[in-house]
């Protein structure tokens, strides 16, 4: 069977990367993935793993040899120890994609972005990060660009806060609910009538995927933001839990998250200390303007929110995968 091309992905056991995957192989993509620990080579979920670390730099020109496209979706675990392993695995990237002509593609973040450039977000917005996070995250875009003008090319989708039946460590999974039961208690990091971005995981992938299909037609350095779901005061993705879990029996209160919590703890861990670096973000609107997106594609991949956040939360084990029909969904 012909296929659109080798991909090669980078963090394919996480949410984003998991995701694309499995799109781009329903879009005909041939897919790689590198991930550390079992066998040498393996298929499984159409999926061909290879054994390797992307911190390697040999690991990874081997498992990218012919691939035209490498999806850099991977993250050091719990946010920690970014500003000695973030660079090193994005120059292996840039280092295999010379070395086989391939696209790269970075899901970005908002986390560029400083309140100077708040609170609409278009491309060629100012990147003035306020965060660690934010700057390392800058200088990846900076060395993706210089790629680009070697001759390389790049793809960067933006979107907000991930969040998806197979999402990993992100806000709705670790702040709003808990996974594995029924939420009884659904706690919301923002600030009244403030409003945030949010993106369903799913969506994100096919907009990947869309846009690679039209790959020919990109810029060499190529940034596209999503508007995702946009929630205008703070409280609707809530609101969308509290909708869908009393369907299946649950009275969820909404209350507001234990900020003092995470102060208290954040000097004993470190995926609370980088998760509080980003509070900003909850205090202040910042909307990623999708303009560009719908001008090139026409329009913008959308599952509705209480579609998605349904779909979320019987990934996440908090509801059942039941016999039942699921709820009715209101169309945002």
């Amino acid at each position: 069977m012909k296929t659109r091309g080798k991909v090669l992905i980078l963090g394919a056991t996480g949410g984003i990367g998991g995701e694309t995957a499995r799109q781009l192989i329903r879009e005909d993509w041939e897919v790689r993935a590198l991930k550390r620990g079992g066998n040498r080579s393996e298929h499984t979920d159409d999926i061909q793993w290879i054994r390797g670390d992307a911190l390697d730099r040999e690991h990874v020109n081997a498992a990218a040899k012919d691939c035209s496209v490498i999806v850099h979706a991977v993250n050091p675990p719990g946010y920690r120890n970014w500003q000695h392993l973030v660079l090193p695995m994005l120059r292996n990237t840039i280092s295999a994609a010379e070395q086989n002509s391939s696209l790269i593609v970075l899901p970005g973040t908002v986390y560029n972005y400083g309140p100077d450039a708040f609170p609409l977000l278009r491309e060629d917005a100012q990147q003035r990060p306020v965060t660690k996070k934010g700057a390392i995250r800058v200088q990846m875009e900076k060395e993706l660009e210089a790629y680009s003008q070697r001759g390389g090319r790049v793809l960067i989708v933006r979107a907000g806060d991930f969040f998806g039946p197979h999402a990993g460590n992100n806000w709705f999974s670790q702040g709003l609910i808990k996974p594995g039961r029924l939420p009884k208690v659904i706690s919301n990091p923002g600030t009244p009538d403030t409003g945030h971005q949010w993106a369903y995981l799913p969506d994100i992938a096919k907009t990947i995927s869309a846009l690679l299909a039209r790959h020919e037609e990109l810029d060499p350095f190529a940034r596209f933001h999503m508007q995702g779901h946009w929630d205008p005061d703070g409280r609707e993705m809530a609101r969308a839990i509290q909708r869908i879990t009393a369907h299946y029996g649950s009275a969820a209160k909404i209350q507001s998250f234990p900020w003092w919590f995470m102060y208290m703890a954040a000097p004993f861990n470190a995926t609370l200390r980088e998760l509080l670096e980003m509070r900003y973000l909850w205090r202040q609107s910042a909307r990623l303007d999708n303009t560009k997106l719908v001008t090139f594609l026409g329009t913008e991949p959308h599952t509705p929110l209480d579609e998605a956040v349904h779909m979320t939360l019987q990934g996440l084990g908090c509801i059942e995968n039941a016999d039942a029909p699921p709820p009715p969904m209101a169309r945002t």
